[in-house]
């Protein structure tokens, strides 16, 4: 009978545990994100620079909303924070680790392409706390009145968990299917139009006739859900076409995500 020296060690060669995985690569990413100074300036500078402009906005131009402009506006600046760094600061940062070789290095480990989105996800929720506290404490100092309770809170998070996923599978969407300046150009472009004209900041009935059509988009679908929360009410219709997004996003993704 053979006996082992004390301290020799036995090599367990194998993956880690899928929750293990998610986890690492989420602490990964969220520590990027954190260290990226151009995507902190697209995750909380222009959101506060935006909310603070269009309240300043809609107060001289006499803007016709259906409320005070601070407590209409800030939940659809959350929503664009939302959309910011899941959509845009997502496929730019994938789209160059793509050109780069880090996803390359990424596929060559037992990491499936529902972890490396799953990590990416969950780091983004990450950020998003950060912008939520940031942009929701520029809004109280401006007059925001603040969620309606905490029904009203759970309602926000519900929102920002859909807007979140939906946005994250259209960006590694675009991220995965297209060039490393092609995404770049493409996130950007898409988010100016969402900004301008996808009902993201200002309600959907500002749009007038528009205003059922741009209900449809993801931009839309996730401002409307957010003022709803804000008022302690869910927006299932809302919600509902948030979660189509994101099932199309994710399913697409799936099938054409390249790691090169």
């Amino acid at each position: 009978m053979s006996t082992r020296p004390t301290g020799t060690f036995t090599p367990a060669p194998g993956a880690a545990p899928v929750l293990r995985q998610l986890v690492t690569q989420a602490g990964m990413e969220a520590r990027l994100m954190l260290r990226n100074g151009e995507q902190l300036l697209i995750a909380v500078v222009i959101p506060v620079i935006v909310l603070i402009g269009a309240v300043r906005g809609a107060e001289r131009v006499g803007l016709d909303l259906d409320g005070r402009p601070i407590d209409v506006l800030t939940p659809g600046v959350l929503a664009l924070a939302v959309m910011s760094t899941a959509f845009t600061s997502l496929a730019i940062a994938t789209g160059f680790e793509r050109r780069y070789g880090v996803l390359k290095r990424l596929g060559t480990a037992p990491l499936s392409r529902a972890t490396l989105l799953g990590g990416k996800v969950v780091a983004l929720v990450l950020v998003q706390v950060i912008q939520f506290v940031v942009i929701g404490g520029v809004g109280l100092a401006l007059g925001w009145s603040g969620p309606d309770g905490v029904g009203a809170c759970l309602a926000i998070v519900l929102a920002a968990l859909a807007g979140t996923a939906a946005f994250a599978s259209l960006g590694m969407l675009l991220a995965g299917s297209l060039r490393a300046e092609a995404t770049l150009a493409a996130a950007n472009l898409v988010y100016l139009l969402l900004l301008a004209g996808g009902a993201v900041i200002l309600p959907a009935d500002v749009y007038g006739g528009l205003g059922d059509v741009v209900r449809w988009l993801p931009s839309g679908a996730l401002g409307e859900a957010m003022r709803a929360a804000c008022e302690s009410t869910v927006a299932v219709r809302d919600l509902v076409v948030l979660a189509a997004w994101a099932g199309l996003g994710s399913a697409l993704t799936a099938r054409t995500f390249k790691w090169e």
